[in-house]
């Protein structure tokens, strides 16, 4: 048993992120935060056409990919919807 835990101790210490890596990552969460953030906030008060609303919400998943290469499932399962919600709100009040 102690020496099962003494491994895991030396992998967690192999594969601690660099402090570059740390703001890097940071600094795309930041990113990605204000592209969610600006997306919706355009989709919810723009003048836009459905198809212009679709190509926004195709061009965010674009750039949350080119900062996140491997997320483009987690993308589909939380800020996809969030965008579909306010397109079906927006519908809704017209």
């Amino acid at each position: 048993m102690l020496s099962i835990n003494k491994h895991i101790i030396i992998l967690a210490v192999e594969y601690m992120p660099s402090r570059r890596e740390i703001d890097e990552e940071q600094k795309n969460l930041n990113r990605l935060r204000f592209l969610v953030d600006f997306t919706a906030a355009m989709l919810r008060q723009g003048d836009l056409t459905m198809p212009e609303m679709l190509q926004m919400i195709k061009a965010a998943r674009k750039n949350v990919l080119s900062l996140f290469p491997d997320k483009g499932d987690t993308y589909d399962l939380i800020i996809k919807p969030r965008f579909e919600r306010i397109i079906k709100e927006r519908l809704e009040k017209n």
